[in-house]
């Protein structure tokens, strides 16, 4: 039998009787080991980093990913689960350097990279026991005790085969690029993580610099606007210093300059200025004249782009017969000057060269990135920086001068070398003023990326770098998405797809020490290259002394770098050492779906078992660009398919104040004490219901309370309300009979809401929507409580069993199972909890765990739609009604003789007629009369509420409520009747509170005393049936309570009552 239930609750104890129960039925195991020939459903877990403690925003996605993996073990899958640790890259070795006060690459290398790396492998289990404790606590089903480590050599193994095949495929190579590179890391970044570190409202110096025209080597004769022309005219006048206008945001750029790119289709115009020591000319573009010239000017000559760019006709301007000649500008800083090296671009077999130059040239070069939207349309190139300026330069065969160490340290005799580049900038600008070369500088405001794990500015850096050829493969990624089914779906087209189309290349090499070394050996002697394959490859091509070294090789740094290989190429016979770079750390993580099972050493048939591709994934929006891209492009570059179906992609948790959470602002919220307080399921609820995927959510503790308050505690005491009373009644669901269908028009309202709300879940759910299945499921139980069961009550009160009480415990036990089915895989502990006692207790056979159980199957011949309307009108006009009741100072205890109703259609009309006796007893009315829009009543009503849609308005005697079209007009007059009436009802109200403040339980009988003026005792005698029926009063006793009784004295309606109850 169902063992009755305190209303009184605690969640967190509850949980642990869960976990136990869980722990002690191995259920979690059993839902993979009892259904061997279930269909798979895979999910594939992002791997978290174990070297700090778990957040609130970890919780967030582990509760999704749960969700959907219960559910889908309820519709009889057989869910894979396998968890994993993200152990490699420069989240840990940041740490570690913290630990170790280490700030340099440089003092790493004299720490010993050996030692170092041992650190590293320490720290990254450092707080395991917590995550693997939290993962418990909040009913996160995976599978823990097998889990992938990137760290391990195996996993490593099945990289290094990742790496080989795109080797073989002509997918990776090395070549120089303008890269986002962290000077404090001194490592390159890849472009999704770069997108994981941008910053709004970055300010940066806004420089416009002026660059000397050098004389030509002819005087050219153009016509120019008079009066200007003097000396030689042109763009040239030796009477004028001439300058080409040029605005950058990074100074410290400025000693790499090699040349300046103009838009050759726009229109560029001379002008004459004064200056601060006379005349002087400057070139830019016309349409921005006006915004970047604050000072009078006059236009001396206006020209293409074309006509001043390399290979114009420039000096000579469009004389018949000349030749094109360069407008070549001096110098800010000669490099030869400064001690740096000059070196010129160039092109040869697919990748960038630089050879070495005698003399800087410095010219205007065409370029179809110059934008005219602001700056001065003439773009400062500096080749040793940003790509774009790269590959310019390897176009035109620009210089190639860096000025900048890979520290962001400025080298050279400078005077303002030895300074990190950003520090530089005032002095590069204070110089360039003292010098006559700086036109204006303010400050600009932009969004600038850092770096996403040490917070320092990226700079744009041509180096040497390792690339996988992404962009090959662009298509089939992009079409590829298109079959993933993303939720929210703006995503796909949107922030994934986006990134697709303005795919580039993948810089998979860091320049670091923890991670998984990249297998390419290259010879001393003649630069040959190889990339290994695997740990038996590294074992046959190893010298002949170094190959028993293989066997148990740590396969990191340093140990992996001490294995020589024999050089193939003919005729060389030198020893080939690895390259010092390891993978980009998302290289790991993408690489899971083959390295997690050590394929193809291992596992090769994952492809046929269901195993692969994944069925779901899920993480937060920032991984759109790392790990849902690392996962998308290694799948297609090796398979040409995506390696996952189905994404849930969640927005980020801000505070309670809307910022969003970091360790650096010191607002992450600790989920333990959460949980500790307010239990597991309220804060899974409080994840799944807040906000859809891809939206951020607001968190607090008192949001997660007051989901307990909502949605738990009101379902819980509709469940102690039933087990209350079932158990008192000797309740058993075996007397319901076969077949049973309800009559009662409450009843098959509820069935039909409950029926209605399984096909919804069931669908919301299937299309990996918990958020609407959570949302659609608190409705129903509010529903159930405060509609249902409070309209039910007297029909379980009463004391004859007949077929009315028996359908009433009939339909609130299958709501009650059905629910406890629908809402375990969003509240796997509280669905367990009333399972146990509603399911098991009266069935041995049942399984025993919800989570074994099946996921419940909408009934469709219950779903009764008018019906349903009819109720939600009724829902809705008792909820005008108490409004309107509220407006007038009138209790709703206080009985009224009539509302009058306006609907929307004659449909609703209909429906009014079903539910008339629900709308009276609500709203506690003798008479309902239904009127017409065009009757004066509503017309009144709707003149006085003037152009609000919704209002509650008071004509004559009536308080009116009008919403949407409704109106609901109560007749506020209380007769003498009715105000006795009211006074029963007052009193029996007064009763039920003492009988709460004795701390009777629901089903106790009870002696009542009262003492009060004539008309209490008037009313206790004339209403003495109803006021004992809800108040479960054996006898009403006139008099003063006798001892043993709670008695307590209260003004009531304006009179002194003193009432007492006793439990008989």
């Amino acid at each position: 039998m169902f063992q009755p239930v305190s209303s009184r609750v605690s969640f967190p104890e509850l949980d642990q009787r869960i976990l136990r129960h869980w722990k002690d039925r191995d259920v979690f195991h059993r839902t993979e080991t009892e259904r061997p020939e279930a269909p798979l459903f895979m999910l594939f877990e992002g791997p978290p980093t174990a070297n700090g403690s778990p957040g609130i925003h970890h919780v967030l996605a582990r509760v999704f990913k749960d969700v959907i993996c219960r559910y889908r073990t309820m519709k009889g899958y057989r869910c894979l689960r396998k968890g994993g640790w993200d152990t490699h890259g420069l989240p840990v070795e940041l740490e570690i350097e913290k630990e170790l006060g280490l700030s340099t690459k440089r003092e790493i290398e004299e720490y010993g990279i050996e030692q170092f790396n041992q650190r590293c492998r320490e720290s990254v289990f450092r707080y395991v026991k917590e995550w693997e404790a939290l993962t418990d606590r909040i009913g996160f089903w995976v599978d823990m005790e097998h889990p992938y480590v990137t760290l391990d050599n195996q996993y490593i193994e099945s990289c290094w085969w990742i790496l080989k095949q795109l080797w073989d495929r002509g997918l990776l190579h090395q070549d120089l690029k303008g890269t986002p590179h962290c000077p404090r890391c001194v490592t390159s970044l890849s472009s999704h993580e770069v997108a994981l570190g941008y910053r709004e409202d970055t300010p940066d110096p806004s420089v416009f610099v002026k660059f000397r025209v050098e004389p030509p080597p002819n005087p050219p004769e153009i016509p120019l606007n008079p009066p200007l022309q003097r000396g030689d005219g042109g763009i040239w006048d030796s009477g004028v210093p001439t300058y080409l206008l040029a605005m950058t945001t990074t100074p410290w750029t400025l000693p790499g300059n090699t040349a300046l790119a103009v838009d050759p289709e726009a229109e560029y115009s001379l002008i004459e200025i004064e200056g601060e020591v006379g005349p002087e000319r400057l070139i830019l573009a016309s349409a921005l004249l006006d915004q970047v010239i604050k000072e009078p000017y006059q236009v001396v000559s206006t020209f293409k782009g074309s006509q001043i760019a390399h290979g114009g006709l420039t000096y000579d301007n469009l004389q018949e017969g000349a030749s094109p000649t360069v407008l070549l500008y001096e110098s800010l800083y000669d490099p030869a000057e400064f001690g740096v090296e000059i070196r010129r671009s160039g092109y040869k077999d697919g990748a960038t060269t630089l050879e070495p130059a005698k003399a800087l040239q410095t010219h205007v070069v065409p370029a179809d990135f110059v934008s005219m939207a602001e700056g001065t349309g003439i773009v400062h190139i500096a080749p040793a920086f940003g790509d774009e300026d790269l590959s310019l330069g390897r176009r035109e065969g620009l210089d190639f001068v860096q000025p900048v160490d890979l520290q962001g340290m400025v080298t050279g005799a400078y005077p303002f070398a030895g300074k990190f580049v950003k520090d530089a900038d005032p002095d590069i600008i204070r110089d360039l003023q003292e010098r006559g070369l700086l036109y204006h500088h303010g400050v600009y405001r932009h969004t600038y990326p850092f770096c996403w794990r040490c917070d320092t500015p990226l700079l744009y850096y041509a180096k040497s770098s390792w690339y996988i050829r992404t962009t090959a493969v662009k298509e089939r990624l992009v079409s590829g998405n298109s079959a993933i089914h993303w939720y929210p779906d703006y995503i796909k087209e949107g922030r994934f797809g986006e990134w697709l189309r303005n795919n580039v290349d993948w810089a998979i090499s860091r320049e670091r020490y923890w991670g998984t070394p990249i297998p390419i050996w290259q010879c001393q002697q003649c630069r040959h290259t190889l990339c290994i394959g695997s740990v038996a490859e590294l074992r046959e091509k190893a010298i002949p002394e170094h190959q028993d070294q293989v066997d148990g090789l740590d396969l990191h740094r340093p140990y992996v770098d001490q294995i020589a290989l024999a050089c193939p190429a003919p005729g060389c016979g030198g020893q080939m050492l690895r390259i010092p770079e390891v993978m980009d750390a998302w290289f790991d993580s993408g690489a899971m779906p083959f390295a997690q099972w050590h394929y193809p050493f291992e596992n090769p048939t994952i492809a046929e078992d269901g195993r692969f591709p994944a069925d779901y994934i899920c993480e937060a929006v920032d991984q759109t660009r790392g790990w849902f891209y690392s996962l998308h492009a290694l799948s297609t570059l090796l398979n040409g398919q995506p390696c996952y179906r189905n994404v849930i992609c969640l927005g980020l948790i801000l505070d309670e104040a809307g910022r969003k959470m970091s360790k650096r602002v010191g607002n992450v919220v600790e989920p333990l004490p959460v949980l500790d307080a307010h239990g597991a399921d309220a804060l899974r609820w409080y994840l799944f219901t807040a906000s859809p995927p891809g939206e951020t959510r607001r968190f607090s503790a008192r949001l997660v309370n007051e989901v307990v308050r909502r949605v738990l505690l009101t379902l819980w005491n509709v469940y102690s309300f039933f087990t209350t009373y079932a158990h008192l009644d000797r309740f058993h669901p075996d007397q319901i009979p076969p077949g049973w269908k309800p009559e009662a028009a409450l009843d098959r309202w509820i069935l039909s809401e409950l029926n209605a709300l399984v096909s919804q879940v069931d669908g919301d759910l299937e299309a990996y929507d918990p958020t609407n299945a959570g949302r659609r499921i608190e409705e129903f139980i509010d529903q159930l409580s405060n509609w249902y069961v409070r309209r039910s009550r007297r029909r379980f009160w009463k004391s004859e069993n007949d077929a009315d009480k028996l359908s009433a415990y009939a339909t609130l036990y299958t709501c009650l199972v059905t629910l406890v089915r629908l809402m375990a895989p969003l509240a796997p502990f509280v669905a367990e909890e009333l399972y146990q006692n509603l399911v098991r207790s009266v069935d041995a056979n049942a399984p025993d765990s919800v989570h074994l159980d099946a996921f419940p199957v909408a009934d469709a011949s219950l779903i009764d739609q008018p019906l349903m309307e009819a109720t939600r009108l009724a829902m809705r006009i008792a909820s005008m009604g108490r409004a309107a009741r509220s407006k007038a100072g009138l209790k709703v205890r206080q009985p009224l003789a009539s509302v009058a109703i306006v609907t929307r259609t004659p449909e609703e009309r209909d429906y009014l007629s079903q539910v008339k006796a629900q709308v009276l007893d609500e709203l506690n009315i003798k008479e309902l009369r239904v009127l017409d829009s065009e009757q004066s009543l509503y017309q009144q009503a709707r003149q006085a509420a003037g152009d609000q849609p919704e209002a509650i308005v008071t004509l004559d005697h009536y308080s009116i409520a009008l919403e949407g079209g409704y109106m609901v007009a109560l007749d506020v007059t209380v007769t003498p009747e009715l105000a006795e009436e009211g006074l029963a009802r007052e009193l029996a109200h007064r009763i039920q509170n003492l009988r709460r403040t004795a701390g009777f339980q629901l089903t106790d009988r009870i002696v009542t005393f009262y003492q009060g003026p004539q008309a209490v005792d008037q009313v206790m005698r004339r209403h003495s049936e109803y006021i004992s029926q809800e108040t479960l009063t054996d006898r009403l006793v006139a008099g003063m309570p006798e001892e043993g009784a709670k008695a307590e004295t209260q003004k009531v309606e304006g009179m002194q009552v003193t009432l007492g109850v006793k439990r008989v």
